[in-house]
């Protein structure tokens, strides 16, 4: 495979957003969006799934954080729909679980091609550290349609929001390692009986 890179930078009249992501990292992380718990989630993405993200968002945040947090989603997104290119020869296919303390979630991934989102994170409080977990939605939403992948969120159990929500991107992050690795038996292959994905 060649290099898994991309540049992104998305300009609204709600946020101005720039992206660049190695697939082929080493969990380098630089991120300011002025949303710091949504900071610490995709630093545990960057982390566990072992991509480098370098992330600057300047958003209308004298409202709130949804459109910074949902644009954020449609453009890391799309620097993955970039950076995996063809597809061929990845294993296609990630799932993780992930405890943390009384917490425990499952993450399962697949580079289809079709946009598909169930997310099932009984959240125990409307907010942590700041932040409105509904946006959580959103930010997965935006990811999924542009990222063009299946995604299945599941916190099987747990009290701690904080701890709910950071099994679920630790869990993403090592789902989405799982499924662009390089699948050597593949050897370049595209992982669909269709030809294409």
């Amino acid at each position: 495979m060649s290099d898994r890179i991309a540049s992104v930078e998305r300009n609204t009249l709600e946020t101005q957003i720039k992206v660049s992501i190695n697939l082929d990292g080493t969990g380098k992380f630089n991120c300011v969006t002025g949303v710091p718990f949504l900071d610490h989630m995709l630093e545990q993405v960057a982390r566990h799934g072992l991509i480098d993200l370098d992330i600057h968002a300047v958003g209308d945040l004298h409202i709130d954080a949804h459109h910074t947090v949902e644009d954020l989603g449609i453009t890391l997104g799309q620097a993955f729909e970039i950076a995996v290119g063809d597809k061929k020869g990845i294993k296609r296919y990630g799932h993780a679980y992930v405890p943390l303390d009384e917490a425990l979630s499952r993450v399962v991934i697949d580079f289809s091609g079709r946009p598909g989102l169930e997310m099932h994170v009984p959240f125990t409080r409307a907010s942590v550290g700041g932040f409105d977990v509904d946006l959580f939605s959103e930010f997965f939403h935006g990811f999924i349609n542009h990222a063009k992948v299946t995604l299945h969120l599941d916190n099987l159990r747990g009290k701690n929001t904080h701890h709910q929500a950071e099994t679920i991107f630790k869990a993403f992050g090592r789902a989405l390692r799982m499924a662009l690795e390089a699948d050597e038996r593949m050897a370049g292959q595209m992982p669909s009986t269709k030809g294409s994905l």
